[in-house]
């Protein structure tokens, strides 16, 4: 993977009134194929996914944001607008199926880069777990 973009991405996971705020800046790559933006990057004993590659998939159109991981603790999430998903999460001290429902979806992402932001509830069984807000920044590397 060739890592000429900076990378940077804030979460914040709200749950039973408390906030939580994680923010990650990493090189990875970046490109527009098939009708879909894509941010990619190596993971590092820092987000406890040694080894693993994350992949965001951002529709052109705003409606569907899929969060994929790949290598020893994979997991897929898929934030569509107007669905609930049930989706596969690797802890890394074992899986979870959760349920995944879209608040928001705002994309300004072009060929150059720019920013995605989202918001999804997770629940196991219908039982609301937390609220999550994602704000990614993609933009050329210096």
């Amino acid at each position: 993977m060739k890592e000429d973009y900076l990378i940077t991405i804030h979460g914040t996971m709200e749950q039973n009134g408390e906030e939580d705020s994680v923010e990650l800046m990493t090189r990875g790559s970046f490109v527009r194929r098939g009708g879909s933006f894509f941010i990619s990057y190596n993971e590092t004993e820092a987000t406890g996914y040694k080894g693993c590659v994350t992949t965001v998939k951002v529709s052109e159109d705003a409606r569907k944001v899929s969060m994929m991981r790949f290598g020893p603790m994979p997991s897929s999430l898929v934030i569509e607008k107007g669905c609930r998903h049930v989706c596969h999460y690797d802890t890394g001290a074992g899986a979870l199926s959760l349920g995944v429902a879209a608040d928001e979806i705002v994309s300004n992402l072009h060929d150059e880069g720019g920013t995605v932001d989202f918001s999804y509830m997770l629940d196991v069984d219908a039982e609301e777990l937390s609220r999550n807000l994602v704000h990614i920044t993609v933009r050329p590397a210096d």
